[in-house]
C-alpha cells in the first residue's frame, strides 16, 4: 500500500451514482492520473490518496484509489482556483479572484469564521455574501462528514448528500442511528444503511435494526410495486431474507410496532392480515370516505333538462353523438361523482366539451390533470385553462402541503380531471380535501394504461367498486378509424398484432435483429427521415418526435439511446456552453426531465400582471435547457407552464436528458411522432398495457424498430403485477354508510 499527497488539477470523468472518479493531480513537475472511489475533488486543493499503482491496457500507469482524504488549499493559487471550481455556489473565476486579493492566506478562515467581513468585497451584497457563506459551510460539513463515512464503505455521492441533509449533524447522526438514513433520504435502502451499521458495531438482532427493515419494506413496496400495504406472511418472509434471523424476532417487532402505532394492522375479506404504514391506510380511508360524500351530496348547480341541453349543443356544434356519450353528458350533469373511461377515438374530449359548456351555464367549472404537459393538452382540446392538481390547489412548497384543502376548499362548482390513471393515492387525498361537498367532480381515464407511478391504483380500484356511477366508452368514431394508431391501440387491447406499413396511414413497423442496430435506426429516424417525412426544422425535431423505450439499461435502453440523440441533435458546439453531472453533460439547448419531486425547488414565470415565482419541480417534469453559466456553475430550464427554473450544482442529480423516455415518464404527455425500439427483454417490462400506453401518446404517427417477435410476445403479455389496495373494498363500506 502507497500514499501521497497531491494538487488536483481537474476531474476527467466522474460517476455520481457510485462515486467513481478520474482525477488528473500535480506530482511535482509530473502529471498523474488516479482512479477510485473518492469525494469530488475541485481543481486547486490538496488530497491524500492511498492505494496502488497499476498498469491500464489502454490509459498505462494509474494510481488505483482505496482511500482519498481532501486537504485545503493553503496557497494562494490553490485557494482561488480551489473556490473558482464550483465548489463553492455563488463563485465564479472572478469572484474568487476578488475574494483571494482582499483576505490572502486568511481566505478561509474568514469563509469559516467571519464569512460576514465578505462584505468588505465591493459591489458584494448583502444576499451574495450569506449564499457564499452559508455554501462553503455547507460544502466544508458535507466534506468532513464524507471523510468519517467513506471509512464504512459509504460511496463518495451517498456521504455527500448524507452532509447536505444532516450538515454539521451528520456525523452524530449516522453515528446514533444509521437506520434513519431510510427514512430520511431518498434512493437510500435498508441494506446500504445496515452495511454501515454493522459496521458499527450494531448487533444483528437488535431492536432498531429490524424495526428499520420493516418499514423499508413496507416503504420500498409502496415505492417499486405500488403495494400499500403488504400481507403479514409475505412481509414477514422477506424480513426473514433480508436480516437473515429466525421469523420469530420480526414477529415480536411487528407486534410491538403495531401497539406503539408504527405500523397498522387489519384484515381482508378472506381473514388474511394486512400491514400498512399508517398514512397510507389513513390516506385509502379517507378518500373512499370523501368520495362518498360527494356522491350524497346534491350538486350546487340548478336542476338541468340534460336531453335538451344535449339535443341543443348537438346543433349549435354540428356534433351527433352515439347512445353512449349521451349516457355519459347526462350522468355528468346528474351525479356529484362520474368515472368517464375509454381509449383512443372514443370521443372523451368531445363529451368533455360538451358538458363543459352545459355545466359553465350553471357554475364555474375548473380544469386538472396530474401533469404539465397533460394540463396544456386538456387546455388545447377545451379551450380553457387547465391547471397541474398541484397548481390548482396552491401547492405550497412541501409534500402533501397545499392552501387549498378542508378548511380552505376550491371556490368552484365542479372540477374535471383528466388522465385520471396517473393520480396515485395521496394526491388523490389531496386533490378531494379540496372539493366541497355539493361540488361535482368529473374523473376521466383510461384504465388500460400504466398505473400511476406513485403507490396505490386509485382509478382501477373506483371503477371496480361499482360504488361511483361510471360510463366506459368502447365505440371508435369514424374521424379516428382513420388512424392505425387508434385502431391498433384497441387491437392490441383485444390481445391482436397491430397492422402496420400500409400506405398512407401512421403506423409503421421497420425490421432489424441486433440491438445495437435497433439503436443507430432509431437515431437515424429521429435525426433524418422522420423530420423530412412530418417536413419538420431541425430546431424542431427533439420537440415533435418522442423516443420511448421499455428499460433504462442496454443497448436501447433509456440511458444509451440520451447519449446517442444528444450526440445526433445538439452536438457539442463552442455556441453551446455545457455543465457536466456525473455522466450526464448539460448542454444549451437540451431536451431534460426531472426525476424526483422536489417540493423546495423553486420556479418564476412571466405573467401579463408581472412575474409570478412558486416552488416545487415534479417527477416527470420536461422542459428545455435554455441558459447555462459556466461562471456560476448553473443552467435554467423551461418547462410547461412556463416555468424557469435555475438548476445549481445540488439540483442536477435530479435531472436528465429527455430525447429518450421510459414510457412510464411519457404518460400524460402527447407527442406528434412516437418513436419505439422493441427488440427483447425481461418479460416484466415486455407487457401489453405497456406498449398500449407508448403508442397513444403518438398523435400522428407511430414507428416500432426491432423485432416482430418481440411485439408478439408484449401483445400476449397481458399480465399486470396486482397492486395490494383495498380502496374497492373501503369504497363498498364506505357507500353502505354514506349511501343507504
Amino acid at each position: 500500500m502507497e500514499s501521497f499527497e497531491a494538487l488536483v488539477n481537474g476531474t476527467v470523468y466522474r460517476n455520481e451514482e457510485n462515486g467513481y472518479s478520474v482525477v488528473s493531480v500535480q506530482i511535482g513537475r509530473s502529471e498523474k492520473t488516479v482512479v477510485g472511489v473518492m469525494p469530488p475533488l475541485h481543481p486547486g486543493e490538496q488530497a491524500a490518496f492511498e492505494g496502488e499503482w497499476v498498469e491500464h491496457s489502454k490509459f498505462g500507469k494509474q494510481f488505483k484509489c482505496t482511500r482519498c482524504t481532501p486537504i485545503a488549499p493553503t496557497t494562494l493559487l490553490g485557494i482561488e482556483r480551489f473556490l473558482g471550481s464550483g465548489a463553492v455556489k455563488g463563485v465564479g473565476r472572478k469572484t474568487a479572484k476578488d475574494i483571494v486579493a482582499a483576505f490572502g492566506e486568511e481566505t478561509l478562515t474568514v469563509l469559516s469564521t467571519y464569512p460576514e467581513r465578505l462584505q468588505e468585497i465591493p459591489g458584494m451584497g448583502k444576499k451574495r455574501w450569506r449564499q457564499i457563506a452559508e455554501s462553503f459551510q455547507a460544502a466544508s460539513a458535507e466534506r468532513e462528514a464524507m471523510i468519517f463515512l467513506q471509512q464504512y464503505g459509504i460511496t463518495a455521492a451517498l456521504a455527500a448528500r448524507i452532509g447536505k441533509l444532516y450538515g454539521d449533524r451528520a456525523r452524530e447522526v449516522v453515528q446514533t442511528n444509521p437506520y434513519r438514513l431510510c427514512e430520511d433520504l431518498e434512493g437510500v435502502g435498508f441494506v446500504t444503511a445496515d452495511r454501515i451499521a454493522i459496521a458499527m458495531g450494531i448487533a444483528p438482532d437488535s431492536e432498531d435494526r429490524i424495526r428499520a427493515a420493516l418499514r423499508y419494506l413496507l416503504q420500498e413496496a409502496a415505492g417499486s410495486m405500488g403495494h400499500v400495504f403488504l400481507y403479514r406472511d409475505d412481509l414477514i418472509q422477506r424480513a426473514v431474507v433480508l436480516l437473515n434471523l429466525e421469523p420469530e424476532l420480526p414477529e415480536r417487532q411487528l407486534r410491538a410496532m403495531a401497539l406503539e402505532r408504527d405500523v397498522k394492522l387489519s384484515e381482508d375479506e378472506e381473514g388474511r392480515t394486512q400491514v400498512w404504514l399508517p398514512h397510507y391506510e389513513a390516506a385509502e380511508r379517507e378518500v373512499a370516505q370523501r368520495l362518498c360524500e360527494l356522491m350524497a351530496a346534491a350538486p350546487h348547480t340548478a336542476e338541468m333538462n340534460a336531453d335538451e341541453a344535449i339535443a341543443r349543443y348537438e346543433r349549435q356544434h354540428g356534433v351527433a353523438f352515439s347512445p353512449r356519450q349521451r349516457e355519459a353528458i347526462a350522468s355528468a350533469v346528474q351525479h356529484g361523482v362520474l368515472v368517464i373511461t375509454g381509449g383512443p377515438g372514443t370521443g372523451k374530449t368531445t363529451i368533455i366539451n360538451c358538458i363543459l359548456q352545459l355545466l359553465s351555464a350553471e357554475g364555474e367549472v375548473s380544469l386538472c390533470a396530474p401533469t404539465g404537459r397533460a394540463a396544456k393538452r386538456m387546455s388545447e382540446a377545451t379551450g380553457r385553462e387547465a391547471k397541474t392538481i398541484h397548481r390548482l390547489l396552491e401547492y405550497g412548497g412541501e409534500e402533501g402541503v397545499f392552501a387549498r384543502n378542508a378548511q380552505t376548499p376550491l371556490e368552484t362548482d365542479c372540477v374535471i380531471v383528466d388522465e385520471a390513471s396517473m393520480i396515485d393515492l395521496m394526491l388523490m387525498r389531496s386533490l378531494l380535501r379540496a372539493i366541497e361537498p355539493g361540488a361535482r367532480l368529473l374523473i376521466v381515464g383510461d384504465s388500460d394504461q400504466l398505473p400511476s407511478v406513485g403507490p396505490g391504483n386509485v382509478l382501477g380500484d373506483i371503477l371496480e367498486s361499482g360504488v361511483v356511477p361510471s360510463v366506459r366508452l368502447n365505440e371508435i368514431f369514424r374521424q379516428a378509424e382513420n388512424s392505425r394508431i387508434v385502431v391498433n391501440a384497441h387491437r392490441i387491447n383485444h390481445g391482436e398484432m397491430p397492422l402496420w406499413n400500409e400506405k398512407g396511414t401512421d403506423f409503421f413497423f421497420e425490421r432489424t435483429q441486433a440491438p445495437y442496430e435497433t439503436a443507430q435506426k432509431v437515431v437515424s429516424l429521429v435525426t433524418q427521415r422522420l423530420p423530412r417525412f412530418l417536413h419538420l426544422q431541425d430546431e424542431d425535431r427533439a420537440r415533435h418526435i418522442q423516443v420511448l423505450a421499455p428499460a433504462r439499461k442496454g443497448d436501447c435502453g433509456v440511458i444509451t439511446l440520451n447519449f446517442m440523440l444528444q450526440q445526433a441533435l445538439n452536438p457539442p458546439s463552442p455556441e453551446k456552453p455545457t455543465l457536466t453531472w456525473g455522466e450526464n453533460v448539460f448542454r444549451l439547448g437540451d431536451k431534460v426531465i426531472q426525476t424526483h419531486n422536489d417540493y423546495t425547488l423553486g420556479w418564476r414565470r412571466e405573467t401579463r400582471y408581472g412575474w409570478e415565482e412558486g416552488q416545487g419541480v415534479f417527477n416527470g417534469d420536461v422542459g428545455c435547457v435554455t441558459d447555462v453559466d459556466t461562471e456560476e456553475h448553473t443552467l435554467i430550464v423551461h418547462f410547461d407552464e412556463d416555468r424557469d427554473v435555475v438548476y445549481g450544482s445540488a439540483e442536477l442529480e435530479n435531472l436528465e436528458l429527455a430525447y429518450c423516455l421510459s414510457v412510464h415518464k411519457s404518460q400524460g404527455s402527447e407527442f406528434e411522432a412516437v418513436v419505439m425500439p422493441v427488440c427483447g427483454g425481461p418479460p416484466m417490462l415486455l407487457t401489453r398495457n405497456l406498449i398500449y400506453t407508448a403508442l397513444t401518446r403518438a398523435r400522428g404517427l407511430v414507428m416500432l424498430i426491432g423485432r416482430e417477435e418481440t411485439v408478439r410476445q408484449m401483445v400476449e403479455n397481458d399480465h399486470v403485477l396486482r397492486r395490494n389496495t383495498d380502496l374497492n373494498r373501503r369504497l363498498r363500506q364506505a357507500a353502505e354508510v354514506y349511501l343507504s
